[in-house]
């Protein structure tokens, strides 16, 4: 599936990135984002666990996920995020801001905040450059998901994409 691809302009104060370069290839990346089964194996960083996952692959489709904490405390959107733009293998782009449809969300409550996932993945050699950016409204909400553990957390996740991948690409 292909949309326009929209150019997000880069602002460090309101923006946090992770960008690495994998031992999987691009589609193996595509695959491990964009099939709940392959998802849930990797997306939260261990001790946590994803144990659901819904994702609707079209521009105002549906991604949403449950995460469960090593005390049984499970953390859900219960509306999920929205994709905006879905270009296989290289590029997605999904917000918290909007649900499926492009419907609105509503305003978080207090310490909790909207963003916008851009994820590239681009080929290099048998690997992947993958990059990770979480645009956001404010410097304080970049703040708030750094402290939240962005940076740790993510690359952590990315690991164990990496690791998923290299054992279990065909599941």
């Amino acid at each position: 599936m292909t949309t326009a691809s929209t150019s997000f302009t880069h602002d460090p104060q309101c923006d946090l990135l992770l960008e690495r370069l994998v031992d999987v290839p691009v589609e193996l990346v595509w695959k491990a984002w964009t099939e709940p089964e392959h998802l849930k194996a990797w997306f939260a960083p261990k001790p946590f666990e994803t144990v659901e996952c819904e994702i609707d692959l079209r521009p105002g489709g549906i991604f949403r996920t449950v995460m469960r904490g090593p005390d049984g405390t499970e953390f859900a959107d219960d509306t999920g995020g929205c994709y905006l733009e879905v270009e296989a293998p290289h590029r997605l782009v999904w917000t918290s801001a909007l649900g499926p449809g492009y419907r609105p969300q509503q305003v978080p409550g207090e310490g909790e905040f909207q963003f916008t996932a851009e994820l590239t993945f681009e080929a290099v050699g048998e690997g992947t450059r993958y990059s990770v950016r979480a645009i956001h409204a404010t410097r304080e909400d970049a703040e708030a998901h750094e402290e939240m553990g962005f940076s740790g957390g993510w690359s952590t996740a990315l690991d164990q994409l990496v690791a998923h991948m290299t054992v279990s690409p065909d599941q």
